[in-house]
Order: C-alpha cells, then sequence, then structure tokens
C-alpha cells in the first residue's frame, strides 16, 4: 500500500482497499485528481497548499484553467482535469426529468442552483412552461444587473412567444446572498407581470436565487 514520507496512506490507497470516496477530505479528493506532486512536495502538501490558496473548492471552482495552472505543481493539463471534473458534476446535478412540474420556488430552486450557485454576476433567466407547468425552455436573457432597461419584456417573452408557452417563471441570481429583493427587482417584476397579461402569458413567478436559499416575489405579494 502506497504510503507517504510520514507513513499517510494515499487516497487512491485507501479507496482501493474499500474506503467510500465520500469519505475523503477536500484534499484528498484534489489528490486524487492531481495524481503526483513535485520533487520535495507531495500531492498532499500540494493539494492542500492549492486549497489554501485558491479558497477552497468553492474558489477553486470559480478560478480560470489559466489561473490554477499557474500554480507550481499543477499544470495546465491537471487545471484541465479539475474544471473537468466540476463541469463533470455540475451535469451530473443539472439533469432533469422535462416531466416534472415546476410547481414551486422550491422547485424552480432545484432546477437552477446548480447552474447559478458560485456566479460572480447577476443572471436574468426564463422558464418558458406548457400548461401543465413542465419545462418547453430555459434560456439567459441578460448579464449583469437586472433592470428595466436591460430586462425587457419583449426579450423575456420571446421564446414564450415562440415555444407556445403558457406561462413563464422569471428567476435571477444575487451574488451578495441577500435574499432582499431591491427597488429595480420589484419596478422589473411588476413591469413583466403587466406585460404578461396584456400578451397573455402570465408571469407566474419571479425567484430569487443564492448559494444557500431563495425568495419567490409571488409568495411575498409583489406578482399580486
Amino acid at each position: 500500500m502506497q504510503v507517504d514520507a510520514a507513513g499517510y496512506i494515499m487516497p487512491l490507497q485507501k479507496c482501493i482497499a474499500g474506503e467510500d470516496v465520500a469519505n475523503l477530505s477536500d484534499t484528498e479528493l484534489l489528490a486524487l485528481l492531481l495524481g503526483s506532486g513535485t520533487r520535495g512536495e507531495d500531492v498532499i502538501v500540494l493539494s492542500t497548499g492549492a486549497l489554501r490558496e485558491f479558497g477552497g473548492l468553492g474558489g477553486l471552482r470559480s478560478s480560470g484553467v489559466r489561473e490554477i495552472s499557474r500554480k507550481r505543481g499543477i499544470g495546465f493539463i491537471k487545471a484541465i482535469r479539475i474544471h473537468a471534473a466540476f463541469e463533470m458534476g455540475r451535469r451530473a446535478i443539472t439533469v432533469f426529468n422535462e416531466s416534472e412540474s415546476i410547481d414551486s420556488p422550491a422547485a424552480v430552486y432545484s432546477l437552477l442552483l446548480p447552474e447559478m450557485a458560485g456566479l460572480h454576476k447577476e443572471e436574468f433567466r426564463v422558464l418558458v412552461l406548457n400548461n401543465k407547468n413542465r419545462l418547453l425552455k430555459k434560456t439567459v436573457v441578460s448579464v449583469g444587473t437586472v433592470s428595466e432597461s436591460i430586462v425587457h419584456p419583449r426579450e423575456v417573452f420571446r421564446e414564450a412567444i415562440r415555444e407556445g408557452g403558457s406561462g413563464i417563471i422569471v428567476a435571477h441570481n444575487h451574488p451578495s446572498g441577500s435574499l432582499s429583493p431591491s427597488a429595480e427587482d420589484i419596478r422589473t417584476t411588476k413591469r413583466l407581470a403587466e406585460s404578461g397579461r396584456i400578451i397573455g402569458i402570465p408571469v407566474l413567478d419571479h425567484v430569487i436565487i443564492t448559494d444557500l436559499s431563495y425568495l419567490s416575489l409571488n409568495e411575498e405579494g409583489i406578482l399580486a
């Protein structure tokens, strides 16, 4: 069994011996991806230093490939492997059963969080639903601060009209972590709701998303 100089059992050997991957620490998981360290610094020390430097797995996930590759001992190929691992995880949890109904803010949150967690900018998204509240299409309308000028009804309802949608749910993230809707959020929501009534495609909800929770503007009475 492979051990380091201090007698530590390496994570790959732990798993071969029957350890569940889920029981490995963040450092051990990264060490598995990296595979090897450098002369004078084994892969555990390298992984520990990388996680400290980038601010944990979350910081590593949001760092660019070239940024990660500049860390001594990682390089470009290993940085690509790290990004690939995060992308595999993201895809695995974004698989969505199209037969499921999007009938609550919790369902919106479950659908969009894997795509929106950790984003540094606000993104405004539209979910187009059929008459059974099943997803027909989801699209990104804008990236940047949500405002009436940027989030125009023409853009918001375009795909709903094309897809013959019966209703839409709009959502955007707050990278700050605050769930409080801004005055601009409220104005934009009311404007879209009024446009939906005129077009005949109602805005069913506007959900604000953070990494930890969500807020439904419909439940807050803003769409009433």
